[in-house]
């Protein structure tokens, strides 16, 4: 039997990226899943590919800044596939060429990330928990990122957020455990999306990689199996965890890179 058999999925920010990669692995795990992306084509082409003609994967359009938007959302999920067992919160961003360091942040970008961010989580949450609840249970996981763990030079609101929304996790997993809701959140690192590829020059990219503990960096379908695990009756003892999936990154000292650095130059290292 497959890890998601019979399980109805929403998945926001799916057409492409990480979002795409985990409608594709759950569409293969048995999951029936609701392609939700700004992108109305985009979506409605990933469904198709990933099963529309079953019934398995449908597309649909969402402005997540939007509440009826959203609502739109869970109500069509609901039609195609009799309820919702699985949300995941995943579009998410901001514009880094405004969210900036604190003196030089646009307070305008603050708030339209904070609303596409956290505000958005709050809604599509809230929109889904009763047809959660009257079903018994069900999962929400909510991509967050490494940068809601930690400190960085620039996108304060980007990281604010999404410190809020770990915490959002924590309180949601609290507020509704006894009603069979489990809450959960994913930070990813670098992830090896078309946006990363496209927006990074090599040498940034080259330089992630040196900071991660593994001489790697992520692939979407490496989030991808993250959102299966805990879409599946397996994560049913985990609730309000965040799960940090960096290569590392976080492990580690602030300092390890330049000292990996400094022992592979050491005569005799065997790097």
């Amino acid at each position: 039997m497959k890890r998601l058999t019979d399980k109805r999925i929403v998945i926001t920010g799916a057409a492409s990226g990480i979002g795409r990669a985990a409608a594709a692995l759950m569409v293969a795990e048995g999951a029936r899943v609701l392609i939700a992306d700004l992108h109305e084509d985009a979506a409605a082409a990933a469904a198709a590919e990933l099963g529309g003609e079953d019934g398995q994967a449908v597309g649909i359009a969402v402005d997540v800044m939007d509440e009826s938007s959203v609502a739109a959302m869970i109500d069509r999920a609901v039609a195609e596939f009799g309820g919702v067992d699985v949300l995941c919160n995943h579009v998410g961003g901001s514009n880094p060429r405004e969210d900036l360091d604190l003196l030089r942040l646009d307070l305008d970008e603050w708030d339209r990330t904070m609303v596409l961010n956290a505000r958005s989580t709050v809604v599509a949450s809230r929109l889904a928990l009763p047809h959660m609840i009257s079903a018994g249970g069900g999962s929400i996981i909510n991509t967050v990122s490494v940068a809601g763990l930690a400190g960085d030079t620039l996108q304060c609101a980007y990281g604010a957020s999404k410190a809020a929304v770990i915490r959002l996790t924590q309180y949601i997993a609290t507020q509704y455990g006894r009603d069979g809701i489990r809450c959960n959140a994913i930070a990813p690192g670098a992830i090896m999306t078309p946006a990363l590829r496209d927006n990074l020059p090599e040498d940034v990219i080259a330089d992630i990689r040196h900071h991660n503990a593994l001489d790697l960096i992520g692939d979407p379908e490496d989030i991808g199996w993250a959102m299966v695990y805990l879409a599946s009756d397996e994560s049913r003892y985990m609730s309000g965890q965040t799960l940090v999936l960096d290569g590392g990154l976080t492990a580690q000292s602030p300092i390890a890179a330049s000292r990996r650095a400094l022992l592979a130059d050491e005569p005799g290292s065997a790097g």
